[in-house]
């Protein structure tokens, strides 16, 4: 375990780093409450065992410090036994233990092993609540069509492998709900999950993001920080709208995926990772790569294994599974069921929003519902209409109709148009942050038509 004992009496603090170092501890030993603030900023530790009576900074205004840089480190605290009283104040502060002057060595390292056992049981907790979100999302992964069990024999059959993965597939078709079950059918089911949705990170943010950043690389990088790839490491790491990526991020990462190191921002050294990697996106890349918006040579090492994750109106026959399961969610044990009428419409419905909008539907017609019997009559007024108010139209004349992403496009024109292109304006007319809608100018290619003015 890695201690950082603080304490200006030299004599033990010497005794008490030998001995802890013997039992087998990683130990970096100071003088005072200052020196030990200054190592708390510049590196992580796991135990922080410090005297309470210090110059320069106390005991107890140390624990105050360390808990606010580090709120998961453990701090045992040494006290003479005219301080008994205020080393227990210090516990109800935060503090995890404390010893008093003169002790045995027993009683010392039983206080140590105690921040271990602890920390065990920490991890293990933390580990089965990872298991059990893993359990839950990808109980959501649900369906009895040909669409969809194709797709998850494909999962299968890859799931063990370390190879790289690219989801694609519009939005609202549970990309991470697959992304998680590879992870959790996968050797690394043990390890993180970690998710990153590369199209609503600031571009400015998002290199220390995915590769972290050493102190001082920029304002405000008080301390070293690890990237996504990093906290990934023995597990997976999902790059959701990997499209996105700006191209000079892409060189990056496809350095990341050729060598396993990361590069943080600020740094000249490398770091080793293992983490499989899971792309995914709702656009297509060949297009982007024709464009020369997006690099081939990252295409073809993302797209190993490539998974198309269908459409729901693709797999139209698991909507009455998937009701099921929403209506399970949404009024567990209320007996709640739907009407064949209610049932035949909603098959019948196109789903630009996939499973996401059928989710959204089911919650809300649940919270709205007059009886335990949802019917056609429980649909909301704007069931079936765009965002854009367009009335969802026959099926024979589908031409008419707008997709999601073409409202969502159309509406975002019509904000620019309103706002005189201003887009500070714009956002804030559309109730979103402005590098939201510059994300989303881009991912529709929206520039001012110039021509009109002057």
């Amino acid at each position: 375990m890695r201690i950082l004992l603080a304490d200006d009496d030299r004599s033990l603090r010497r005794v008490l780093q030998f001995k802890l170092k013997k039992n087998g501890h990683e130990v970096t030993a100071v003088e005072d409450g200052q020196r030990a603030l200054d190592r708390l900023r510049e590196d992580q530790w796991e135990l922080l065992l410090s005297d309470i009576k210090m110059p320069k900074v106390d005991g107890i205004e140390l624990l105050a410090y360390a808990k606010g840089l580090q709120p998961d480190l453990k701090v045992i605290l040494i006290t003479a036994h005219a301080t008994i009283a205020q080393a227990v104040e210090a516990v109800k502060l935060g503090a995890f233990d404390y010893i008093t002057k003169p002790f045995e060595d027993e009683e010392l390292f039983a206080a140590v092993d105690k921040v271990m056992a602890f920390q065990k049981l920490e991890k293990e907790n933390k580990l089965l609540r990872g298991r059990l979100r893993q359990s839950e999302r990808t109980a959501r992964l649900l369906g009895v069509s040909k669409a969809f069990k194709e797709m998850m024999r494909l999962i299968e059959r890859i799931a063990a492998t370390d190879a790289t993965v690219l989801l694609t597939g519009p939005s609202g078709t549970g990309k991470e709900l697959v992304a998680r079950a590879i992870h959790s059918k996968s050797c690394r089911a043990d390890g993180e999950f970690i998710a990153v949705n590369c199209g609503a990170i600031p571009s400015e943010l998002i290199e220390s993001e995915l590769f972290g950043h050493v102190k001082g690389a920029f304002t405000g990088a008080i301390k070293d920080k690890k990237g996504k790839f990093e906290l990934a490491d023995g597990g997976t790491i999902l790059l959701d709208e990997v499209s996105e990526l700006a191209v000079e991020l892409q060189v990056k990462l496809l350095r990341v995926l050729q060598e396993r190191v990361v590069e943080p921002v600020g740094s000249e050294e490398t770091r080793q990772i293992d983490a499989r990697v899971v792309g995914a996106t709702n656009v297509d890349l060949h297009k982007r790569v024709a464009l020369g918006t997006f690099r081939d040579d990252l295409f073809y090492r993302l797209n190993v294994i490539p998974i198309k994750v269908p459409t729901l109106a693709e797999r139209t026959e698991d909507i009455p599974v998937l009701v099921r399961a929403f209506l399970q969610r949404y009024a567990p044990n209320n007996g709640v069921t739907v009407s064949p009428e209610l049932m035949e419409r909603l098959r019948e419905h196109s789903w630009p929003g996939n499973i996401r909008e059928l989710e959204n539907l089911i919650e809300r017609m649940v919270i709205l519902r007059k009886g335990d019997v949802l019917s056609i009559r429980d649909l909301p007024d704007d069931f079936g209409m765009t965002a854009v108010g367009t009335a969802e139209p026959a099926r024979e004349d589908s031409s008419q109709h707008l997709s999601f992403h073409e409202a969502e496009e159309k509406i975002i024109r019509e904000a620019l148009d309103r706002s005189g292109w201003n887009r500070t304006r714009a956002a804030k007319y559309l109730k979103i942050p402005r590098h939201v809608l510059l994300y989303r100018m881009k991912k529709y290619n929206i520039e001012e038509d110039r021509s009109r003015t002057g």
